[in-house]
């Protein structure tokens, strides 16, 4: 007799009752559920739209015409003994960190299929470059919601050396399996020299006019902010009927135990569920709980580099036409959220993190940046900051990967030397 969970027929089943329950959810509640999808069409045309189409073209026009292989040259003495990834993942790294989710699995995405990059070396760049913009972490999130600007340093600060550490850690991931490594670098060779004719290689190799280019950009960049946009929608109707329907609190209930047995407030309950399906309405109803000050801010900051299962969401559609897998994603967006988490309140009890996160927000660039544009922006002043935070943090990697190598040449003359 055969059994029925075969060949995924109990998915089947469970996912195909899940969806007939949604769709009754939106009859019983259509008004709420309408207004719920406003909130979610409203949050994409005000902030995600003018926040990311900018580096969707920015992007695109930078592979077409060659110079992200360019600076993958610059940038592989930087990136491959940090990370083992190659050069151009410091031009991910930067887009994410400048535009934020879901911004460097699009770009990685585009490195997997024009080979820039083998499967292990996305899986281990998804990694650490899944973050979220400073513009997000200071307006949305300290000024918007905290009213307390500082915060906004504290918690960039505390996510970006988390996502480091990440990137350290991933290190290691697949290194048996790895058995090919993209574009090797020839060594020899003034490095700039290099960039360059790696830069005119890669513009030959695409040969499209800029016109076409620029067309074949703005097109592809539309279409993937309508998919971010559906999947912002969906899930802000979908946590409001687990909140009407009750089954919030039902499939809360281990967490609610967690939290009861290690002291955690329980008004933060039913923020730590919504951050697990979407970061905004996450953060902004643990802000809004009554739960100490450090726990909230640790629980942000933890939903912050969780990122929510929307953008998970969005970034395996981004992914289905790579062989890159979501284990490896899901592994490191956990280890995030819990790095993350414990150096904001390590950062808290010293009584230094906020303090020195203040002083980097006035004298680092993008974090200043970051701050000067972060409360009730306009689309141009969010699209300007966003890109002049980009421009600074490539800079700074640029002169980073320079001055290692630098480094290293010296290294070896006084080596020949003795």
């Amino acid at each position: 007799m055969k059994r029925w969970w075969k060949s995924g027929q109990l998915s089947t089943l469970l996912l195909g009752t899940a969806v007939v329950v949604f769709t009754i959810a939106l009859v019983i509640y259509p008004k709420q559920s309408v207004e719920a999808g406003l909130v979610g069409l409203k949050l994409f045309w005000d902030v995600v739209f003018p926040s990311l189409l900018p580096f969707f073209i920015l992007s695109e026009l930078m592979l077409g015409l060659g110079i992200v292989r360019g600076f993958g040259v610059l940038l592989e003495p930087l990136m491959r003994p940090l990370f083992s990834v190659p050069g151009v993942g410091a031009f991910a790294l930067s887009m994410g960190l400048a535009a934020g989710y879901p911004m460097d699995a699009v770009v990685t995405a585009r490195f997997r299929e024009t080979g820039m990059c083998t499967q292990v070396e996305g899986e281990r760049l998804l990694a650490f470059t899944n973050t979220a913009d400073p513009l997000f972490m200071f307006g949305a999130v300290a000024v918007g919601m905290f009213k307390s600007p500082e915060l906004g340093a504290l918690l960039a600060v505390a996510h970006y050396v988390s996502s480091f550490l990440v990137g350290v850690a991933f290190k290691f991931w697949g290194r048996g399996s790895d058995v090919t490594r993209s574009q090797p670098v020839r060594e020899r060779g003034n490095i700039l020299r290099r960039a360059y004719r790696e830069m005119l290689k890669a513009r030959e190799e695409d040969g499209r006019g800029f016109g076409k280019l620029l067309g074949a950009a703005v097109t592809e960049s539309v279409q993937t902010l309508l998919m971010i946009c559906g999947f912002i929608v969906f899930f802000a109707v979908l946590i409001e009927i687990l909140n009407l329907s009750g089954l919030m609190r039902v499939i809360g209930s281990p967490v609610a135990f967690l939290y009861q047995l290690s002291g955690v407030h329980p008004s933060l309950m039913s923020p730590t569920m919504a951050g697990l399906l979407e970061i905004d309405i996450g953060t902004a109803q643990a802000a809004a709980s009554s739960a100490p000050m450090l726990q909230k801010v640790a629980l942000v900051s933890g939903i912050i580099a969780w990122s929510g299962l929307a953008v998970h969401a969005q970034v395996a559609s981004v992914l289905t036409q790579t062989d890159i897998r979501m284990t490896p994603y899901f592994v490191a967006r956990f280890l995030h959220a819990v790095l993350a988490a414990g150096l904001t309140v390590l950062f808290w009890l010293l009584g230094v993190g906020r303090p020195v996160a203040h002083a980097l927000a006035d004298k680092v660039p993008v974090f200043a940046a970051a701050a000067s544009g972060a409360s009730g922006a306009p689309w141009a002043v969010t699209m300007w900051r966003g890109v002049t935070a980009w421009a600074w943090l490539i800079a700074g990697l640029l002169a980073l990967s320079l001055v290692w190598t630098l480094m290293q040449r010296l290294r070896l003359l006084v080596r020949r030397a003795r």
